[in-house]
């Protein structure tokens, strides 16, 4: 199927090829895959599949349908994101997180594209508050983080050329997340209690996805010069803050830029995890160090308080109807 395209990048178009590569986008319908529609469009002939038409529970289909479709980039934003759940699900979530990309690797390696994956700030312990490097041992402590090692695994290990972005704390203006939660939840209650002792960067879809245009238009460079190297790099929105900083900012935002919508929030209380306990451990520290990431691809991750603006203006856009 073809991609419609969305709106137009925050970042500057990277330079294009002579010979514009196909590029097979799966997980078209997520949150970094929307976004990922419309910055990788200009880079070449983009074909998108949602996750009916490439189906990640079934990896013998998936090298099947690479094969068909040759193409010379795979970008795969497709994933088992439901985090709580893979606690009651893990083979499902070891499937798609933890199969699926090693097939989506090995198909990879036999038509002689690139593989582009996302992983998480998930596969540490979450000790400490040094910022993790990509080359810092892991040691998931829930599900979802093991499926999601299992995936990086995978690649690795069936060779070829690849590229895996581990990235923190997602949001949008569409789906399921964080911002659009706290917005829903601050229009009915007047208290909410936000957790304060987890500390990352909450990064935007829209900065993913741009960032990582410019990076498959680094990395094509480097494969015709034959400098690539396979790597796991670390992407996410510069800075850090806890939960209950991050919806004390949005919602001071919120009212900046969407000033006619109404709040019932009164008070927003800062509390421990320890007092709103779930299903899957969450780490206290997901800082990701990604100097690595901004010295390959020549990039300056923006702070986080960017890509939150962008998606409230998004949202108020929406919600006024304009």
């Amino acid at each position: 199927m073809g991609c419609r395209l969305p709106n137009a990048s925050v970042l500057n178009k990277p330079v294009m090829s002579a010979q514009s590569p196909r590029i097979l986008l799966l997980g078209v319908t997520g949150q970094v895959g929307w976004e990922l529609a419309r910055s990788l469009q200009p880079l070449g002939e983009l074909r998108c599949t949602t996750r009916n038409e490439a189906n990640l529970s079934a990896p013998a289909e998936l090298e099947a349908q690479i094969a068909r479709a040759s193409p010379d980039v795979i970008v795969n934003a497709a994933a088992y994101t439901a985090v709580d759940q893979a606690e009651k699900e893990p083979a499902l979530a070891h499937g798609i997180n933890g199969e699926a990309p090693g097939a989506l690797a090995r198909a990879a390696r036999q038509v002689g594209a690139l593989l582009i994956h996302y992983s998480t700030d998930y596969v540490f312990a979450g000790t400490g508050e040094r910022a993790w490097r990509n080359t810092d041992a892991v040691d998931p402590q829930n599900v979802y983080g093991h499926s999601k090692l299992a995936g990086e695994r995978a690649i690795a290990e069936a060779g070829g050329d690849w590229l895996t972005f581990r990235t923190s704390w997602v949001y949008a203006a569409r789906g399921r997340n964080f911002v659009r939660t706290m917005l829903k939840l601050a229009a009915e209650r007047d208290t909410l209690r936000v957790v304060a002792d987890q500390i990352g960067a909450p990064t935007s879809a829209r900065l993913i996805a741009d960032a990582t245009a410019q990076a498959l238009a680094v990395a094509l460079a480097e494969r015709r010069d034959g400098r690539f190297k396979s790597a796991i790099h670390h992407l996410c929105a510069g800075g850090h803050t806890s939960w209950h900083g991050f919806a004390q900012t949005l919602f001071e935002r919120w009212q900046v830029i969407a000033p006619g919508q109404r709040m019932a929030l009164r008070t927003l209380c800062a509390i421990p995890s320890t007092d709103y306990p779930t299903p899957a451990r969450r780490p206290l520290n997901s800082r990701l160090d990604c100097s690595d990431f901004e010295q390959r691809f020549r990039l300056t991750l923006p702070p986080w308080q960017q890509g939150l603006d962008l998606v409230l203006a998004e949202l108020a856009e929406s919600v006024s109807g304009r």
